[in-house]
Order: C-alpha cells, then sequence, then structure tokens
C-alpha cells in the first residue's frame, strides 16, 4: 500500500544513512575529540530530526497560515541576533549557541521565506480559493513581496553567507512564477538583476570574489582558492564506476579534499562509490523530489499547493548547487547537500520541512 509519509520518511533516512557513512569515513583517522565524535553527533541529530518529522507531520500545516508573520519577525531576529551574539567560523559569523547545539538561522530563513511567499501570495478564504497573484500590479506582485525577501537576503549576505542567500533569490524566482505572477513582470525583475550585477559584485568580500573568478578558471589560483575544486573533481574522476570503497578514499583519507563532510560531502561519495553509488543517491533525491510534486499537485488547497512547490523547489535547487558545486559546474557558495552533509541546522530544516509535506498530503482532501 502506497503510503507518502512512509515513503518520504524512508528515503530521507537513506540519504542519511549514506551521509553517515560518508562523514565517518573522511574523519574517523582525523585526530582530536571533535573528529572522534562527530559522526556520532551526527546520528543524534538524524534521531532529533526524525522527531521534528513526526511532529511536524501530525501538525496541520495550515496552522502556519496563523503564525506566517510571527515566524518572519522570528527570523528577523535571529539573523539581528547573530551579529551581535553569534559565533564565528572560518571568517564567517552565521551561528547562534543554544545550550549545546549551534543554530544557523539562515537555514531556517529558507524554509520560513517559503512559507511567507505561499501565504502572501494565496487566498485565506477556504470557500473561495482562487490565485490572486495573476490579477496582482507589478507593486504587489513583485515589489512587496521582493522587500520582504531581500531584508532577510541582505542580512544572511552579511554574515557572509552567500550560497543561502542565492538560494532564497532562486527559490523567490520559482515562486513568483509558480504563483501565476504574470512573465513580464519576472522577466523585468530578471533583467534589473542581471544589469546590477556589475554593482552588486563590488559589494561581495574578497574570498567570494574570489571563489567566482575561480570557477571561471580554476587553474587561476590552484593552490588557493581553486584548490577545492581541483581536489573535489581529482576525488569524482578517481571513484571511476564502482568507486574505491568505504573508508579507502585517498582524497578524503589523506585529507587532500577540505570540507569533506560538509560542502564536499558529495565528492567523498563520488570518490568511494563511484559512479554507481552517485547515481543511487541522485536518484533517492528523484524519488524525495518526486514525492513533493506529486502532494503539490494533488492538494487542491493553494497554499499547500504553493508550500509543497516551494519546499520541492528548495531541496531540487539545493541540491542541484550542492553537486554542480562539486564538479565545479557552480561556485563555490558554501550550500550543504540536504541530509547528506554534516550539521545539525540543514538537517532540522530538511526534516521539518518534509514533515510540512506529508502533513499536506494527509490532510489535503479537507480543502
Amino acid at each position: 500500500m502506497r503510503n507518502p509519509k512512509f515513503i518520504i520518511l524512508l528515503i530521507a533516512l537513506l540519504i542519511a544513512s549514506i551521509g553517515i557513512l560518508s562523514i565517518y569515513s573522511c574523519t574517523y583517522q582525523k585526530e582530536g575529540k571533535f573528529w572522534e565524535l562527530i559522526y556520532q553527533r551526527q546520528i543524534l541529530w538524524v534521531i532529533l530530526g526524525l522527531v521534528f518529522f513526526l511532529i511536524m507531520s501530525n501538525l496541520n500545516y495550515r496552522r502556519l497560515w496563523d503564525i506566517t508573520y510571527i515566524l518572519y519577525a522570528l527570523m528577523i531576529l535571529l539573523l539581528l541576533l547573530v551579529f551581535v551574539l553569534g559565533i564565528s567560523r572560518l571568517g564567517a559569523q552565521r551561528w547562534l549557541r543554544v545550550i549545546w547545539f549551534n543554530v544557523q538561522p539562515s537555514e531556517l530563513a529558507k524554509l520560513i521565506i517559503v512559507i511567507f511567499l505561499s501565504r502572501y501570495f494565496s487566498s485565506k478564504s477556504v470557500d473561495d480559493i482562487s490565485l490572486r497573484a495573476s490579477r496582482f500590479g507589478i507593486l504587489r506582485g513583485l515589489l512587496f513581496p521582493f522587500i520582504f525577501v531581500a531584508v532577510p537576503m541582505g542580512l544572511i549576505i552579511q554574515q557572509p553567507d552567500l550560497g543561502s542567500a542565492v538560494l532564497i533569490s532562486f527559490i523567490f524566482i520559482a515562486m513568483l512564477y509558480l504563483a501565476g505572477v504574470r512573465l513580464r513582470y519576472i522577466l523585468i525583475f530578471l533583467l534589473v538583476a542581471l544589469f546590477s550585477g556589475p554593482v552588486f559584485w563590488h559589494f561581495l568580500r574578497d574570498y567570494q570574489q574570489e571563489r567566482i573568478l575561480v570557477f571561471l578558471n580554476p587553474n587561476i589560483d590552484p593552490l588557493g582558492a581553486g584548490y577545492t575544486i581541483i581536489q573535489s573533481k581529482i576525488a569524482i574522476g578517481s571513484g571511476g564506476i564502482f568507486g574505491k570503497g568505504w573508508l579507502c578514499g585517498t582524497q578524503s583519507q589523506l585529507h587532500f579534499l577540505p570540507e569533506s563532510h560538509t560542502d564536499f560531502i558529495f565528492a567523498t561519495l563520488a570518490e568511494e562509490w563511484g559512479l554507481a553509488g552517485s547515481i543511487i543517491v541522485l536518484f533517492l533525491y528523484y524519488l524525495l523530489i518526486r514525492q513533493g510534486i506529486q502532494i503539490a499537485l494533488r492538494t487542491q488547497d493553494y497554499f499547500g499547493r504553493l508550500l509543497a512547490w516551494g519546499i520541492s523547489l528548495m531541496l531540487v535547487i539545493q541540491v542541484f548547487i550542492n553537486i554542480a558545486m562539486t564538479f565545479g559546474l557552480a561556485p563555490v557558495v558554501g550550500l550543504p547537500l540536504p541530509l547528506a552533509s554534516y550539521g545539525g541546522s540543514c538537517l532540522f530544516v530538511t526534516f521539518i520541512s518534509l514533515g510540512i509535506l506529508a502533513n499536506i498530503n494527509r490532510t489535503r482532501t479537507v480543502f
């Protein structure tokens, strides 16, 4: 019997398990208490993520409508607190210390933006559910929602976290299209964004500019900004068809590949499990995202439909950017691979998002 909730949970746990194996493989030889316990932390976070999934899958998603603006205000507050109380790592100040756990508000911001845009572009009325965006002018259809999205994006860029900001911008554009905003407004926005690129360039940090230049030519700085991309390509290419085997990846085992347990976990996986293992992982993501799209197509509630589309697209975009980044097909912007990369914030937000999807499927016939 088909049960979307069970299927979503099973696929998510399979991807998370593969991630734990890869995290253990690339960290177990490193010295220090932190590295010895890192895979155990990931297991604990997966268990907590499972709890969040079960809670959200049984909590009526329509309640998110009522607290959308509260969530938005909380998001802005957390992003502001990062500049005051935030923890700095590798030159970025993105985390807040909550008891024993480091929370990354920019991860939470992705989901809240999806919830906010889903409410903004849908009607609250249960008796007369209709999409209003097609009747919006340029102010209500484009400028107003952009202002609400630009505020958290600006705060996230200042952390700096260019990857999350880029992801949110893609989500915004996709939600405009799905909501039925007039196509010419979307084209105007894209043209303005394109022509403002040279201006935006001057607001980027030096290392961010270097990453973009390295994306265009990795050999411009092979021992500096281009080192990670080069090592990632070596790791992926050396995996061959069936890989070198678990615990046998040279690039990750010998620590040539930086951030092999976080942003470049896919390169670690590809080196050890090869093309065959990579295809399996990609197929699992396809099945997971397909479930989200099918739920979006089945529900008759426009808020639920946009929410399901937004969550599905959030996963699609993040998976695509992360994997493209490891192949050198996109600039290194620091986006983790959902469910697989080490890190609690991204893992929790992904499980919460999947729980919302499961609940939309469960309650879709009510509306």
